[in-house]
């Protein structure tokens, strides 16, 4: 891993990190507005791996800020089983990295 510190580090800056996050919540915040009006047309929807995708990668506030503003997706099992097992990861993996940082 160390070898490819420096080819890292010039990318993993903290601006570039929080407007990934921004982007990323936005995406997925949109997405479930969208997948809600495509349901309501009868259209064809956004995928729930999708949906999920964007919330692993980062989105999850997004995807339920968007689940709870749009009243979308938030009686589906087990749909709403895996977002939260997807926050319960983020959560825990967010943890383990700060203890990493205080005790490395």
């Amino acid at each position: 891993m160390d070898q490819f510190a420096p080819l890292l580090m010039p990318i993993l800056t903290p601006v570039n990190l929080a407007a990934y996050l921004v982007v990323i919540n936005l995406f997925a915040f949109a997405a479930f507005g969208i997948d809600k009006l495509l349901a309501r047309r009868g259209a064809r929807r956004i995928a729930e791996a999708n949906l999920l995708g964007m919330a692993l990668v980062g989105g999850s506030p997004g995807a339920y800020a968007g689940r709870r503003l749009f009243r979308h997706k938030t009686r589906k099992q087990p749909f709403s089983g895996q977002l939260h097992g997807v926050a319960a990861l983020q959560l825990a993996a967010l943890v383990a990295f700060a203890g990493w940082r205080m005790l490395g």
